[in-house]
């Protein structure tokens, strides 16, 4: 899939992934690791071109399981979650107003090493890098029984518990994608008050094609936030955090994060294909 060569305000062009360098063909898949419902994939570092390849992969093998099954129960398990850390990256979708969302000049980004690359995702202008956990579910949510608002909120549910277990209290936004910090009362997450006082600790963009998801979600860790000064993260004029931010040396080791976020999402993916394959064993399918 190509893209239109993209410039930013300041004039640097973003990188279409059908001509990045690094987007090729790629061999298949080592066999990925399975802790739970899930199978995992590690790829650990890696620029972003490649990692969306390995997801347009992974969607084709999603969607040739589920049209080889077609006669049968839907299959088990219904995708995998691929896991990376991005080289530094500013990723900018279609969206109209997104590439005036880069704030930064060629020169500044070149400064920071900070690559400018254009994405197929929903939202807006984000930064990867390294230190901030990337994942990206690839999963039929036909099979989950889930449609993209549950999908997201599923997410959405997974990074809150997963910041909680590290005692960070988080809640969603009514009017943002996202997770945030700050809390303006106590016991009152959903206030508005509490909402606008909130810092983004991670942000999500996904894609759906043929009701298989990819892209997903970005938690920050220990992430350099000093580069998301070079956007208005999500073309939100709303401050970022990291967990190292909020913690400080009680921050946990990015291994340990991403064993909580991985056992929240797969619980939850568990939960909603349990939920479907009931629908459907009583012809209640919605």
């Amino acid at each position: 899939m190509g893209y239109r060569r993209g410039m930013s305000p300041h004039g640097e062009p973003f990188l279409p992934l059908s001509m990045s360098p690094q987007n090729r063909s790629l061999p298949d898949p080592s066999p990925p690791e399975k802790p739970g419902f899930l199978p995992v994939v590690h790829l650990g570092r890696m620029p972003y071109a490649p990692a969306y390849e390995r997801q347009s992969l992974e969607v084709d093998r999603v969607i040739a399981q589920r049209e080889a099954s077609a006669t049968t129960p839907a299959p088990n398990p219904p995708g995998l979650i691929l896991l990376v850390e991005h080289d530094p990256v500013i990723t900018v979708t279609r969206r109209g107003a997104a590439a005036a969302h880069v704030v930064a000049t060629a020169a500044e980004l070149a400064h920071a090493g900070v690559a400018v690359q254009e994405t197929d995702r929903g939202g807006d202008v984000t930064y990867h890098g390294p230190g901030q956990l990337v994942a990206y579910p690839i999963l039929d949510l036909n099979a989950l029984g889930l449609r993209l608002h549950d999908y997201m909120r599923l997410l959405e549910g997974a990074i809150i518990r997963t910041c909680a277990d590290f005692g960070v209290a988080t809640h969603r936004d009514a009017d943002a994608t996202g997770v945030w910090t700050g809390w303006a009362r106590e016991g009152e997450p959903d206030s508005r008050q509490a909402q606008a006082f909130g810092a983004k600790i991670a942000a999500l963009g996904v894609r759906v094609r043929r009701w298989v998801s990819m892209h997903g979600l970005a938690l920050n860790v220990t992430t350099n936030l000093d580069h998301f000064r070079l956007i208005v993260p999500c073309g939100l004029a709303r401050p970022v955090t990291s967990l190292h931010a909020e913690l400080g040396a009680s921050c946990p080791a990015m291994n340990k994060v991403q064993q909580r976020l991985i056992h929240h999402l797969d619980g939850a993916a568990r939960a909603a294909f349990d939920a479907a394959a009931a629908r459907r064993a009583t012809g209640a399918e919605h």
